[in-house]
C-alpha cells in the first residue's frame, strides 16, 4: 500500500505542477503583452525588454499563489477520474485501499499544497510584488509604489495624531507630508509640514519642515489676556516621535492582497487601537488565513471522482464539471468577501462560510458515492 500511495502522490504532484506551469505560462503571456507599453521608452527612462522579463519574473509569484489552488484541484481530478477510468483506482480498492485511507493520502497532499501557499503568499509574493514595483520604478521614475495617498492616525497619551502621507517611494522615502497634533478636546495644537521624510526606527526624520505651534484656546478666566502668537520653527532636519512605522505606512498605500500575515494582523490591530475601522484589513487578513486552506478543499472536492464510472471519452466532460466546481467555490469566496465587506459582517464568518460549505458537500458525496458502490 505504501508503493500505491508514493504513486498516487507522484502522479497528482506532477499533474498539478504541469497544470500550474501551463496556467502560469498563459498569465505571464499576458503580462508581457502589458509590459509592452513601457519598453517602446527611451532615454533617461529607458525600459528594456531585460526589464520587463525581470518584472515578469517577480510577479510571478503573485500569480502562482492565486493558481495553486484551483491548479491543485484540475490536476487532482484528472488522476482520480483517469484512474476510474481505466480501473486502476477500483483494483487499489481490491488490494486493501479504503475510502479512509484515499482520503488521508489526499488531505496528506493538501496539506503540503496549503503549505507552499502559505510560504508564496507570506514571505515569498509580499518580497517579490516590492522587488518588481521597485524595478518598474527605477527604470520609469515613478514616485509612487501606488496611486493613491494615505492618511494614518495614531494616539499619544491624550492626544491624537493625524499624518498624511502624499507620496510614498519604492525606497521607503516619503514625500508631501503633514502633521497634525490634537489635544483631547480637539483642538488642533501643532502642524508640520515636510517636503520629504524618512523613518529610521520609531522616529521619522522630517526634511525641510515647517512647524507651526498654536497657543491653546483662551478660557473663560483669561479672556481678557492678549491672544499668544504662533510660533513657528523651520528645520532643514527635524525628528518626529511616532508609533508609525514603515511598514504601517506601507500597508495604508498599497493593497491588502499583498501584505503578509504578520503585517495584516499589526496594521488591524494598529487600527482598533486608535478608533478606526478595520473591517476591509481585518477581512483580508482572514482571507490571508483561509485561503491556503482551499487547498484542502479543493482535494476533498477531487476524491468522489475517483469513485465514478465512465465511459469512453466521456473524462473530459466530469473534469470540465470538476473545475467549474472549483471556480464557483473561488467566486462564492470573492462574492461573500465583498458583501461582508459592505454590510460589515463578521470577517471571521465571512471567510470561513465557503470552506465549511463546500467541504461538507464534498464529504456528504463523497460518503453517499462509497456507500451507493
Amino acid at each position: 500500500m505504501r508503493i500505491a500511495t508514493r504513486m498516487l502522490q507522484r502522479e497528482i504532484i506532477a499533474a498539478v505542477a504541469l497544470t500550474s506551469i501551463a496556467f502560469l505560462a498563459l498569465l505571464m503571456f499576458f503580462d508581457l503583452i502589458s509590459e509592452t507599453r513601457f519598453i517602446s521608452r527611451s532615454g533617461s527612462q529607458s525600459y528594456g525588454m531585460g526589464d520587463a522579463l525581470l518584472h515578469m519574473a517577480l510577479s510571478a509569484p503573485m500569480h502562482l499563489y492565486e493558481l495553486l489552488p484551483i491548479c491543485a484541484l484540475i490536476g487532482t481530478v484528472f488522476v482520480m477520474a483517469r484512474y476510474a477510468q481505466t480501473s486502476q483506482f477500483t483494483i487499489l480498492r481490491t488490494g486493501g485501499l479504503g475510502p479512509g485511507r484515499a482520503l488521508g493520502i489526499l488531505l496528506s497532499l493538501g496539506v503540503f499544497f496549503t503549505a507552499l501557499t502559505w510560504v508564496l503568499g507570506d514571505y515569498v509574493v509580499p518580497w517579490s510584488e516590492r522587488a518588481a514595483n521597485t524595478v518598474r520604478a527605477q527604470h520609469l521614475n515613478l514616485a509612487r509604489v501606488t496611486g493613491q495617498n494615505a492618511w494614518l492616525r495614531e494616539r499619544q497619551g491624550e492626544e491624537s495624531i493625524i499624518i498624511y502621507v502624499g507620496t510614498l517611494h519604492s525606497d521607503g522615502q516619503m514625500n508631501n507630508l503633514r502633521i497634525f497634533r490634537f489635544a483631547p478636546n480637539g483642538e488642533m495644537l501643532t502642524r508640520i509640514d515636510a517636503r520629504q521624510a524618512r523613518l529610521e526606527g520609531t522616529q521619522w526624520q522630517l526634511q525641510q519642515a515647517v512647524r507651526n505651534d498654536f497657543p491653546p484656546r483662551a478660557t473663560a478666566d483669561d479672556a481678557s489676556a492678549p491672544p499668544s502668537a504662533i510660533r513657528t520653527q523651520f528645520g532643514e532636519t527635524m525628528p518626529w516621535d511616532s508609533g508609525i512605522s514603515l511598514e504601517m505606512v506601507t500597508a495604508a498605500v498599497l493593497k491588502p492582497d499583498g501584505m503578509s500575515t504578520l503585517e495584516l494582523f499589526g496594521y488591524v490591530e494598529h487600527l482598533k487601537a486608535n478608533n478606526q475601522s478595520a473591517q476591509k484589513y481585518e477581512l483580508e487578513l482572514w482571507r490571508k488565513v483561509f485561503y491556503p486552506l482551499s487547498c484542502l478543499v479543493m482535494m476533498v472536492l477531487a476524491l468522489p471522482f475517483a469513485y465514478l464510472h465512465f465511459r469512453s471519452g466521456g473524462i473530459m466532460g466530469y473534469v470540465f464539471g470538476g473545475i467549474m466546481v472549483g471556480i464557483s467555490y473561488l467566486l462564492l469566496n470573492n462574492v461573500l468577501g465583498y458583501m461582508g465587506n459592505i454590510h460589515q459582517w463578521s470577517a471571521l464568518l465571512t471567510s470561513a462560510i465557503p470552506g465549511v460549505l463546500y467541504s461538507i458537500a464534498s464529504l456528504a458525496a463523497f460518503g453517499w458515492l462509497v456507500l451507493r458502490r
